[in-house]
């Protein structure tokens, strides 16, 4: 199970187009979530993160800083829940229209990404998989991906594993554009940006 090399040399093309397009698109949006988030909250803008990328290869991910400083260790970790209180006040508006994804672009730009693909995973979720979870990291992660537009984190881990491993064995750009055109639905609706209540105690994958 996995992308022909072909298919994945076209999707690294279109890739890039599309990135560097909705960089200068979204370029005042970059420069005005920078000034807010940097005048409103202490810390840095961009908060970086170490994931799971193509083939087990770790890489930093990049998103807008939407918690105060340090709030990976304070409180439940890596665990948000919707009304945590880590949240600033404009974090809770780039969650809300998931403008906090945004500086992942610079990720699609330097390979270590894809526009759409699995959501990249936490480093602990390696030693978990079994030999058909691990297909999970046969491409690039994405910033959208088929289990993002079908629930998000309203889903347990094994649920959203079983979604990219559709999506991998039934990949086309027909495919990506459809789960592009949902994503853009999905963020309008705010559709799975609800964590289950019991996923740290049922879901296998939250326990490091």
């Amino acid at each position: 199970m996995s992308i022909g090399a072909r298919n994945q040399a076209i999707k690294r093309i279109v890739d890039l187009i599309l990135a560097i397009l909705l960089i200068i698109i979204f370029s005042p949006i970059f420069l005005g979530m920078a000034l807010l988030i940097k005048f409103t909250s202490p810390g840095e803008i961009v908060f970086k993160q170490k994931r799971l990328g193509l083939h087990g290869q770790v890489f930093w991910m990049f998103k807008f800083r939407s918690m105060v400083k340090n709030a990976v260790n304070i409180g439940s970790g890596m665990f948000v829940e919707e009304n945590d209180s880590r949240i600033t006040p404009v974090g809770k508006l780039l969650r809300k229209t998931s403008l906090d994804e945004l500086p992942q672009l610079f990720n699609v730009l330097k390979g270590e990404m894809s526009l759409i693909g699995p959501r990249p995973a936490p480093l602990h979720h390696f030693a978990k998989y079994d030999l058909r979870q691990i297909e999970r990291l046969s491409v690039r992660p994405g910033i959208t991906g088929w289990a993002q537009v079908n629930g998000r984190v309203a889903l347990y881990w094994p649920e959203r594993i079983e979604m990219d491993l559709w999506y991998i064995k039934n990949y086309s750009l027909g495919l990506d554009l459809k789960i592009l055109l949902m994503t853009f639905i999905s963020v309008f609706r705010r559709k799975g940006t609800v964590a289950k209540t019991d996923r740290r105690e049922k879901d296998p994958f939250m326990k490091e």
